[in-house]
């Protein structure tokens, strides 16, 4: 079973955090800063199958399974009922899968397109168990998800205008955190790539401002 998939990035900062077991809030924070610290230490060329961090050392058929892209971890938190080396490849499919409905996502990407990055997990994995490993039918599964969003407004605008933007990869801006288009437009604050953060891999004071009006960090239930 897969218990746990956390993404963040090289900080620490959580971009999404889902448990599927029942975890209370202290507990997740505690377990993405632990887990983050089992990572940050690692090259890429060392083995990507952790044993758990201190919190869950009494689970011993847990395991951390993550890959490393860039500026953001993908963490997998399984027991041995899932092969590692499935779950390495389930990492690949998922993010390939963000990378059809983004045109080569970024970290700002999963900022302001968060619903679509909830969506594709959901297509993906549900209860903890894999339901479906084919990017095309995951990918034509969010834009199914998009088109009947579409045709419940008549405006074409909110919710269904901002998942259009971020699953076509058009300049028509991406979903906040509270359910309307950032007016940024083009690729929201970061455009193609990470260009949304300085050269130390922090964000810029343009990009940190249009997060904060966004709601994103509210939502996390702090400030960064």
């Amino acid at each position: 079973m897969i218990h746990s998939v956390l993404i963040f990035n090289n900080e620490g900062v959580p971009r999404l955090l889902k448990f599927y077991t029942s975890v209370d809030i202290q507990t997740q924070k505690l377990l993405l800063h632990q887990v983050h610290q089992l990572v940050i230490r690692r090259n890429d060329s060392q083995c990507s199958f952790l044993t758990p961090p201190p919190l869950l050392k009494g689970y011993e058929d847990i395991r951390v399974i993550y890959r490393h892209y860039a500026t953001l971890y993908f963490v997998f938190i399984v027991d041995q009922q899932e092969s590692e080396l499935g779950i390495l490849d389930l990492i690949q499919v998922f993010v390939e899968v963000l990378n059809k409905c983004f045109e080569n996502v970024c970290e700002l990407d999963l900022v302001f397109g968060w619903q679509v990055l909830e969506t594709a997990l959901e297509e993906i994995v549900q209860g903890g168990m894999v339901i479906d490993t084919s990017i095309r039918k995951i990918v034509l599964a969010i834009d199914e998800a998009n088109k009947q969003q579409t045709s419940s407004t008549s405006s074409g605008s909110g919710v269904s205008g901002g998942l259009t933007s971020a699953i076509s990869g058009g300049a028509g801006g991406f979903l906040n955190p509270h359910n309307s288009v950032n007016g940024s437009g083009g690729r929201g604050v970061g455009g193609t790539g990470i260009t949304g953060l300085d050269a130390a891999g922090n964000f810029t004071m343009n990009a940190m401002e249009s997060i904060k009006n966004s709601g994103f960090f509210s939502r996390w239930g702090g400030n960064q």
